[in-house]
């Protein structure tokens, strides 16, 4: 049976019309290719206190001037890692039609998403399939996986190691009762994993993009991926492409810890660009405060009102549904 689903039928069916200067065609060959800061989190329990003082000052320096970076020696084994993306791809191999029964709308259990049904014009068109894991929700996909607690394990691991990154850049931001927040208002219940998969896509769709360009809405997402390739994030007013680096994981600042830190943590455009012969997996923890968490900056003046995520994600998905796109924070500035 046929597991793809049918990407090809509702893109061609979008007017390519309204294209955003970002969502141009591009040359992807042309565009500049880089590394992201690279840090070894090893420092952070070497027993050195100048090791993790120089450690702690990477993550900071990289979520100030990048909004991303990487991570080695993070605590997640390999072979948890390769076991996560085999079950990935073997979840992913269901017929569509028992996929797309997993797609419950307006529900906060609904798994499986593919495309996105609100596109107004192919720019806005996603060519991809995700399954969406609320962590509250996670023993319901262990069933639907019929199978391995890998996936609860993952993020019971990643959950630590984020949580970690957090209180690091949250001391620099100054504020006392930052641990006490974190624990309080980004519990595990709040959070959850987003399952990529981006299928090969025709040449010929030269406008299709594997994800369009947004910012997380997150305090912090944590991105593991294979080594097809494809990130793209904004830098300096360009695109530039992502190495890959299948040993490590990708770091980025969410639209939350930009409002909270006042605009010193840079939540930052990225995209994926899709591939014409092979597919990509990526696997995203995104780090989210409960509903009612007051957003508030840490600093004055404020760059942007203070709100609730429930606020915040209410409007998003107003944008999305009325223009196809999100906007995010330029919503809430003051």
């Amino acid at each position: 049976m046929d597991c793809e689903p049918p990407l090809a039928q509702v893109f061609l069916n979008l007017p390519a019309t309204n294209i955003e200067t970002d969502e141009q065609p591009i040359d992807v060959s042309g565009l500049k290719c880089y590394e992201l800061p690279l840090v070894d989190l090893g420092r952070l329990n070497s027993g050195h206190t100048m090791n993790r003082k120089e450690c702690e000052k990477e993550i900071i320096e990289a979520a100030k001037e990048w909004g991303f970076f990487q991570v080695v020696n993070h605590g997640i084994c390999k072979e948890m890692l390769v076991k996560l993306q085999e079950e990935q791809v073997k979840l992913f191999q269901q017929p569509f039609h028992k996929k797309a029964n997993q797609s419950r709308s307006n529900s906060p259990t609904g798994f499986y998403r593919w495309g996105n049904l609100a596109a107004t014009s192919r720019a806005h068109f996603s060519w991809s399939e995700a399954f969406h894991i609320p962590v509250s929700s996670v023993s319901d996909f262990r069933t639907l996986n019929h199978s391995s607690s890998t996936v609860e394990e993952y993020i019971e691991v990643v959950s630590e190691l984020i949580q970690i990154i957090a209180e690091i850049l949250a001391d620099n931001m100054g504020i006392c009762f930052h641990k006490t927040f974190l624990a309080e208002k980004v519990v595990p219940s709040s959070c959850y994993l987003r399952m990529n998969r981006y299928p090969p896509c025709p040449n010929s769709y030269s406008k299709a993009r594997g994800l369009v360009s947004h910012t997380d809405t997150s305090y912090l997402t944590v991105l593991q991926q294979d080594n097809i390739g494809g990130l793209q994030l904004m830098k300096d007013g360009a695109w530039i492409c992502v190495k890959p680096n299948p040993n490590a994981l990708v770091i980025n600042i969410g639209d939350l810890f930009e409002a909270w830190s006042n605009g010193l943590y840079k939540s930052v455009r990225h995209r994926v660009v899709t591939n014409g012969q092979v597919e990509r997996f990526s696997v995203a923890y995104f780090y989210c405060p409960t509903t009612e968490t007051v957003v508030r900056s840490c600093s004055q003046p404020s760059i942007y009102r203070d709100f609730t995520f429930e606020e915040f994600k209410r409007q998003i998905q107003f944008d999305v549904r009325s223009t196809g796109n999100k906007i995010g924070l330029p919503r809430f500035l003051r």
